[in-house]
């Protein structure tokens, strides 16, 4: 395509031209070389352990809905055809849960974060994000570490559709933190523009958890 015949210019394109310029969402590697993919204190499983607030809520796909808010340019209110019709992605990555169990290698499908933000197109002031489920639970991160290369809103896990006790229908992976900030059941993601605690966070744990740090605590 010669110079003369490139498209103009759009809203999507022009907002990613700004991110580039003003390097948001650069969160640094995703990949780890093998003497690193452990973080501290972790430890090896097989099996894929159920951890969540005693609540496992039925969500059918006819009863889901995403509602995206907040500090955006465009909300969305996405029924399981809509969510669906997103572009859909499939991602390889590492669980380290806070409770020191880690497994390798878990392949997910759904829609990458940054399809998302694509759509909906953040507002300068947005920092951060805070996940609402539909157990009650919430958990916060800044909008760099939700727009993370390779993570995702997921459908289904090792090629089979997510269940009930993980999280069915749709759930966040975050992988380069550890696990309680991936939210199961998910309902709603609210842009924000200062970060504020969730449901762990105001609980003691850290705000941000990182697991090659050990962001544990919140004194961590």
């Amino acid at each position: 395509m010669s110079e003369d015949a490139l498209p103009p210019d759009t809203k999507l394109t022009t907002t990613k031209q700004r991110w580039a310029e003003e390097g948001r969402f650069l969160t640094g590697r995703v990949a780890r070389p093998d003497a690193e993919r452990l973080p501290p204190g972790q430890h090896l499983v097989r099996d894929w352990p159920v951890l969540d607030l005693g609540l496992q809520p039925v969500v059918t796909r006819e009863s889901f809905r995403l509602d995206v808010t907040g500090a955006v340019e465009t909300t969305l209110s996405l029924d399981w055809a809509a969510f669906s019709a997103l572009p859909q992605s499939r991602s390889l990555s590492d669980i380290h849960c806070v409770t020191t169990w880690s497994r390798y290698d878990n392949t997910w499908e759904g829609v990458l974060t940054r399809d998302l933000l694509e759509a909906v197109r953040p507002a300068p002031h947005a920092a951060a994000v805070m996940l609402h489920s539909y157990d009650g639970y919430t958990t916060n991160l800044l909008l760099a570490d939700f727009a993370a290369e390779d993570a995702l809103i997921a459908h289904s896990w090792d090629g089979r559709p997510l269940t009930q006790e993980h999280g069915a229908p749709a759930r966040l992976v975050v992988p380069h933190l550890y696990f309680w900030k991936s939210a199961k059941w998910i309902k709603a993601i609210e842009f924000i523009a200062r970060d504020k605690a969730g449901f762990w966070e105001e609980r003691g744990y850290h705000m941000r958890g990182d697991p090659w740090a050990e962001q544990r605590y919140s004194d961590d």
